[in-house]
């Protein structure tokens, strides 16, 4: 075979390539959506998407402008959504189904939600790329207001009545949208200046009272007056955030995908979570926002998390990404236990599901990787590979396995599926002033969290694991956070779980000092702007480093933590501190030891107290 001939074939075999992989361009416009018109764009992206799936790749284009979305009852979905109230059919607005290989590129437009709807749903496809979006509402599902006056038996609200429309009913307020009236149930206070949660407050409330007994009156039009008493007011000039809403859509829900990636969204606004995925392999989230619209004079971003990430495999990617003014927490990335309720044979479990906001879920798959959970001592006594998942109601389910069930496992225990647990990289973010913690890690596979910078209100970091609360499940087994900036608005706040900046807190009734519930856990490299005494605390660790960490004492806020050590470590082996650095007169230098042995810590710090009760 000659060279000419050869170069011929290359350059054939090269074509048909390119061909194969080229995108098919198609412009919402040529299905009659013009941007700024109002009309609802829901039919035309229908008819677009169609078109799409006709090809192997495509790219939707939309004309840059502002696109409105309005609730259409023939368009929904009956879905089983991990942490989310199980309020069904869900109403849908752009359905991407069963399609391969599409990017919807928005063009930097506005898309305008009206009413409680689940902004983008990503079901059953792959290759798929959502870019140069920015999604809000006219009139969100939580409400803002700013504080224009107090006294212990008033406190005086100005509303903009054209974003957070509302009605005084019986002497209660009451906020009114598109298609729905809603009483407020939370507060939130957030400082004007810093857009920071106002330290000190948190879960324990801003307002401090009987919200029950609590009259509401209108002054004038969008002067509302709250008649207490209260035993504690916010301040003036600060904003309230009024909570009053469920968490029953998404703003972007991916299931039972692969290879999705989001760039260049921004999430100003959501009904639920904010970008929830399940059961989906590879994601990749770049330069992805969840952040208030400053361009509305919002606090408030999104209702509740802001990425979560709930049973995904592969590899989770989430850099250049930036938090701001949640509900809850920014990122949660973790898997879902489940109660063994009755040994139905010696191949088959009867399971349920114990939250009511996870529920329905196609929990396993043939040939997944279970791990059985002795729940006492949260210990994974044993690993089946799955046969058979069956659905018999959204509670409860059977699971058959290939082998035999393991001796010791009782009901009552637990199981996880080890399968559906990604690897982690979180890089670069921004972690904003936001309710609860930042970041909370429940995966055994491999976790890098790098040169990112936490200001949450309560912990930056949770690392937690349960098979009986919340059960969310995910002993961590290979996790590095280093060169991150944990800026002194960290651990402001009370919240569930936080023990330090740094909280490994799982949850284990009866907890075995010999048998830790996770493992190889480094922390180096970082720099923590301190107030307060406690940084790290961790429970039931084997391979724990803190070392090479810069501390430096912040005096931006009153110490008020009832942990008085620098490090506490309970029921942990093998741990190290070393060569961290102090600057300031920083309140504690101190290693707390509980159950556990000294010899179990090799440290280089002179102060040690020790309690092994």
């Amino acid at each position: 075979m000659n060279r000419r001939y050869i170069s011929i074939l290359l350059f054939l075999s090269l074509i048909s390539g390119c061909s194969r992989n080229a995108l098919f361009t198609i412009k919402i416009a040529d299905f009659g959506l013009k941007p700024g018109t109002g009309e609802n764009a829901i039919p035309a992206i229908i008819k677009a998407l169609k078109e799409c799936k006709k090809h192997s790749a495509s790219v939707l284009i939309f004309e840059k402008g502002r696109y409105d979305f309005m609730i259409d009852s023939t368009h929904s979905r009956i879905y089983y959504e991990s942490n989310t109230t199980n309020d069904s059919p869900k109403n849908l607005a752009i359905l991407i189904e069963e399609c391969n290989g599409l990017t919807l590129d928005g063009g930097n437009s506005e898309f305008v939600f009206h009413g409680a709807i689940q902004p983008i749903s990503v079901d059953h496809s792959a290759r798929i790329t959502i870019k140069n979006v920015n999604i809000d509402w006219d009139i969100p599902l939580t409400a803002q207001a700013k504080i224009i006056a107090t006294s212990p038996k008033n406190i005086d609200l100005e509303i903009d009545t054209k974003q957070f429309p509302y009605e005084i009913n019986e002497g209660k307020l009451i906020f009114t949208g598109e298609n729905w009236k809603a009483r407020p149930t939370g507060f939130m206070e957030y400082e004007a200046n810093t857009h920071r949660i106002a330290a000190g407050t948190g879960d324990n409330g801003c307002i401090r009272g009987d919200w029950s007994k609590f009259t509401e009156e209108e002054l004038r039009p969008g002067i509302v007056r709250l008649n207490g008493p209260f035993t504690r007011t916010p301040a003036v000039g600060n904003y309230l955030i009024l909570r009053h809403s469920k968490r029953d859509h998404a703003g972007i829900f991916i299931l039972e995908s692969s290879n999705v990636t989001l760039e260049s969204v921004n999430l100003y606004h959501t009904a639920g979570l904010g970008i929830l995925s399940q059961f989906t392999r590879n994601l990749n989230f770049r330069n992805v926002k969840v952040i208030p619209n400053n361009a509305k004079n919002r606090y408030l971003s999104g209702h509740d998390d802001g990425f979560h990430f709930s049973n995904c495999a592969g590899k989770i990617s989430v850099t250049d990404c930036e938090f701001g003014g949640l509900m809850d927490d920014p990122i949660n990335v973790h898997g879902t236990s489940v109660r063994i309720i009755e040994k139905t044979n010696d191949h088959q479990l009867k399971c349920r599901f114990m939250h009511e906001q996870s529920t329905g879920m196609t929990w396993g798959h043939p040939n997944d990787t279970i791990g059985f959970i002795e729940h006492k001592r949260m210990q994974t006594v044993s690993k089946k590979s799955l046969k058979r998942f069956e659905k018999i109601t959204p509670e409860e389910f059977l699971v058959e396995f290939n082998d035999p069930l393991p001796t010791g496992i009782i009901v009552g225990d637990a199981l996880e599926n080890l399968s559906w647990s990604p690897e982690l990289a979180i890089q670069n973010c921004i972690f904003g002033s936001c309710r609860a913690r930042g970041l909370l890690v429940s995966t055994p596979r491999r976790v890098l969290i790098a040169n990112n910078k936490f200001e949450s209100s309560g912990s930056a970091i949770l690392i937690a694991g349960d098979a009986n609360g919340w059960y969310e499940s995910g002993a961590v087994s290979d996790v590095t956070i280093t060169n991150n900036l944990f800026k002194d608005g960290c651990m402001t706040s009370m919240y569930q779980f936080c023990e330090g900046i740094i909280s490994i807190f799982p949850i284990i009734p009866e907890v075995d000092p010999l048998k830790p519930f996770h493992r190889n856990i480094t922390i180096e490299h970082n720099t923590f702007n301190a107030f307060d005494f406690p940084v790290l605390y961790a429970l039931s660790v084997c391979g724990l480093k803190f070392k090479n960490n810069r501390i430096i004492r912040s005096h931006q806020f009153e110490p008020f933590h009832e942990r008085k050590h620098f490090l506490t470590f309970e029921s942990c082996l093998n741990v190290e501190v070393n060569g961290n650095q102090f600057e300031g007169d920083v309140l504690a230098k101190d290693i707390r030891l509980e159950k556990m042995d000294k010899s179990q810590l090799n440290s280089d710090l002179k102060l040690l107290t020790k309690s092994f009760e």
